[in-house]
């Protein structure tokens, strides 16, 4: 009996062991979770109510050292205002111990147009240079040196004295495109006792001064729209930067208000589709009586196409390889030109058809046929399943996909015997085509320039803001392919102020700056509407439009 009670407190005893070993783990695996759970939604509170714009991260990408305890962090929160760097203990003492930057602020000491540094230590840019000595800064791993958010000078800390910390700011290279948070301060008392003499507050009085304002599609082409809106609150005042998938244009575009009448400058970062949407907000403007206020527009490139951007002299795609420094400074020297926009009607055949005549604003091109195909393919696969469409590379093999089929199946073919063709009123005799596309630029299709072809031929030139349209017509989508690699020259049917198009029988793809659409029988006319106000950089010219320029 004895024996037999040893041997089942035994068994109770591996029992409770077994059940202890199998129970700890989980309870620490249970207990860790719940802290950290606990963890991200005080992480999360911070952020929420914080006057910094912090962004949490696993691993930073570059050697980073706390603001507050000055240990070296792999993971925790940075400002993308201010460039604030802190582990994620320390995130509440530093939302509590270091200010953000001031959007709007009063000047320092009472006097018109001036601020004093804004300087935060450690964790300067890469290749930054002391002002004082001029040697470089940042090079020792540990938390070192001072940069200020305004003016981005930087200053080793031996370097550091007394007179830097209250001199006023001169706000840097970027001078004549920030907005001075005493200048918005200045502007919104003056609204409120209801006077107007802005010319007298700084930096409205200035003569070079021309501020921008950045515009940002976070869901255009390669997603690089977070990563550049960070980059542009760090530059400039983070009152001037906008996210559209937030806020839409027309709201955004009310701060030129605040400017000074024709000095404001948009720089639109995104694809065509994303500046055309700008571009109508503008037009809005125009009907609120708000002409005078009307800023210019630039654009960096983040569609899949861009043929408006490289048009503009601003590049078929931008993928990081240029700083935004430099991207500001190329905004900064870019000269004012016109854009004509176009108004498209659709207006459906029937005898019985109430419905309104569908209108659309034209910026690139109009076309029927197997380019209008590929987008309208293109498009109904990118709504099934839109997370794969995050790549400019991707994006164009799914339409070289679509043109390889559309060469076998050809589903546009004998165009010319289900339309009519009317340039300025004149009917036009039409070869045997698959499509027709009305030009109002110079690049389409992702950087072909179609009416010139392969250039060996003599052609009227094309110009974007003359008030004429190029039609051209293109055998097939293999046609179309020749053309881009300057094989093939297109069908070139004439140039109009007024384009008239009836399609007579049977649904065909269309598409207007890249929105497609399957339409029935209709009658499509394309009539002048206004002029853009844009900004051309002449240093993406290609030798193609150095050519053409010296032919002008």
């Amino acid at each position: 009996m004895e024996g037999s009670g040893d041997a089942a407190r035994a068994d109770w005893r591996l029992a409770l062991w077994t059940l202890f070993s199998v129970l700890l783990p989980v309870l620490i695996t249970a207990w860790c979770s719940f802290q950290r759970s606990r963890r991200q939604l005080l992480i999360r509170d911070i952020l929420r109510k914080s006057k910094h714009d912090w962004h949490y991260t696993d691993l930073f990408g570059q050697p980073s050292y706390c603001s507050v305890c000055a240990q070296h962090i792999l993971r925790g929160a940075f400002c993308g205002c201010c460039g604030l760097r802190v582990g994620e203990r320390c995130l509440r003492k530093a939302d509590q111990r270091f200010p953000c930057k001031e959007v709007a602020a009063r000047a320092a000491r009472g006097a018109a147009g001036s601020r004093p540094h804004h300087w935060v230590r450690g964790n300067v840019p890469l290749c930054s240079c002391c002002v004082v000595c001029r040697q470089q800064c940042g090079t020792q791993p540990k938390l070192c040196d001072y940069r200020c958010v305004w003016c981005q000078y930087t200053v080793h800390d031996e370097c550091m004295v007394d007179c830097l910390r209250t001199e006023d700011c001169t706000f840097g290279e970027f001078k004549d495109l920030i907005i001075p948070p005493y200048y918005l301060s200045a502007i919104n008392q003056m609204r409120k006792e209801k006077r107007t003499s802005y010319e007298k507050v700084v930096p409205y009085c200035r003569k070079h001064w021309m501020p921008v304002m950045v515009l940002a599609n976070t869901r255009s082409g390669n997603n690089m729209g977070e990563t550049l809106l960070g980059e542009f609150k760090m530059l400039l005042n983070p009152v001037q930067v906008f996210d559209l998938s937030k806020i839409a244009p027309a709201k955004a575009l009310q701060l030129c208000t605040w400017l000074p009448c024709n000095a404001a400058r948009v720089l639109v970062c995104g694809g065509d589709g994303t500046v055309g949407w700008v571009l109508d907000a503008i037009d809005e403007m125009k009907i609120k009586g708000q002409e005078r206020y009307i800023p210019q527009v630039a654009i960096l490139p983040l569609g899949t196409g861009n043929d408006l951007s490289n048009t503009l002299g601003w590049g078929a795609g931008y993928a990081g390889e240029v700083p935004v420094e430099q991207i500001l400074r190329n905004v900064m020297e870019a000269d004012g030109i016109k854009l004509d926009r176009w108004k498209v009607q659709v207006t459906n055949k029937g005898y019985y058809n109430l419905r309104k005549p569908k209108v659309f604003t034209m910026n690139n091109y109009f076309s029927i046929g197997p380019d209008a195909l590929m987008a309208l393919n293109f498009h109904a696969h990118r709504e099934k399943t839109p997370s794969l469409f995050s790549s400019r590379i991707i994006n164009k093999a799914v339409y070289f996909f679509y043109g390889t089929k559309d060469c076998l199946v050809q589903e546009c073919k004998d165009l010319n015997k289900k339309v009519e063709l009317e340039l300025d009123g004149e009917r036009i005799e039409l070869p045997n085509l698959e499509g027709i596309i009305v030009l109002n630029i110079g690049y389409w299709g992702g950087g072909c320039r179609l009416w010139e072809g392969m250039g060996d031929e003599p052609y009227p030139l094309a110009r974007h803001d003359d008030g004429l349209l190029e039609v051209v017509g293109v055998h097939g989508s293999f046609h179309c392919a020749q053309i881009q690699v300057k094989l093939a020259n297109p069908v070139r049917l004439g140039q109009a102020h007024t384009v008239r198009l009836i399609l007579k029988s049977s649904k065909m793809p269309m598409q207007v700056d890249g929105e497609p659409w399957a339409q029935g029988p209709c009658t499509v006319t394309i009539t002048h509407k206004t002029h853009a106000l844009m900004l051309y950089h002449s240093g993406e010219q290609t030798d193609d439009d150095d050519a053409s320029s010296l032919s002008e």
